[in-house]
């Protein structure tokens, strides 16, 4: 019987910088395919430690069907955090999961689907994205709603280039710099650029608690109901399995429930 608990070492083969405080890791090990041939369902989640340091979840960023690596894209706010930084390429760390549910992506097949995110909440909408790029013909209109304080914030720039060719990006920020061409503001801003069916749409989102409380009251006239629209909670994991309760949330567990709920089932939950 395989120990829920027990994490395997990666190696860090790849580090790339995306903004001043934020860092791409591709993480390089034995990772096993579930029974859909995929290595985490899109929106779950890895906790991954530094001996020493602590452990914390990350949603991976990649391809759901790579198996020789998970990228994790790791904003620097505090102990382990300021650790990983510190990585070099080569050195050695460790990982278990993948926990909790993901998005339900059997569900949304043939419906259109909007996906907003803001800041550091983009990597399990990336992850996401290129599980649907990879069955694009299973998905109708697609779009991808993504805000940043700044140009520089904006993560995944290459991705992003690449993605504009399957599905629709619709970008903004708060504040502009000299080469910026594009819409200032919140995302909330943007939703009325979208043409999907409402009747048959789904909604993704991952970002602060008071963005995704906003987007539900635009989503929701549009006639996407609250059981359409899929919320990743960003909430302090601990255990992963549901038993430490660290990540209580009314009478669910973040870890095990979620972290992805329809959003009726987290209305008034925010962190």
């Amino acid at each position: 019987m395989d120990n829920i608990y027990q994490p395997f070492k990666v190696k860090v083969s790849k580090i790339e910088k995306h903004s001043k405080d934020v860092k791409l890791f591709r993480l390089e090990g034995n990772f096993k395919k579930n029974e859909k041939g995929l290595v985490f369902n899109p929106g779950q989640f890895v906790l991954t430690s530094i001996f020493g340091y602590g452990e914390a979840p990350f949603g991976p960023a990649s391809s759901p069907y790579q198996d020789k690596y998970i990228d994790l894209v790791i904003r620097k706010t505090g102990t382990l955090t300021k650790q990983f930084h510190q990585l070099k390429e080569g050195d050695q760390i460790f990982i278990r999961g993948p926990y909790g549910n993901g998005f339900d992506m059997d569900f949304m097949k043939n419906k259109d689907v909007v996906m907003i995110t803001g800041g550091c909440g983009i990597p399990p909408i990336a992850s996401m994205i290129e599980y649907i790029i990879q069955n694009r013909k299973d998905f109708k209109n697609i779009y991808l709603i993504y805000g940043a304080k700044t140009p520089n914030d904006l993560l995944l720039k290459d991705r992003l280039r690449k993605w504009e060719d399957q599905i629709n990006i619709l970008l903004t920020v708060d504040k502009a710099d000299k080469d910026w061409k594009g819409p200032i503001g919140f995302v909330t801003e943007l939703v009325d650029d979208i043409k999907i069916d409402p009747k048959n749409a789904v909604a993704a989102m991952c970002g602060p608690g008071p963005m995704t409380d906003a987007l539900e009251k635009i989503l929701r006239p549009l006639g996407i109901s609250d059981r359409r629209i899929f919320v990743n909670m960003e909430r302090k994991m601990q255990c992963g399995v549901g038993k430490c309760q660290h990540c209580t949330c009314g009478d669910d567990y973040v870890c095990q429930d979620g972290p992805v709920f329809c959003f009726d089932q987290i209305d008034k939950n925010w962190d």
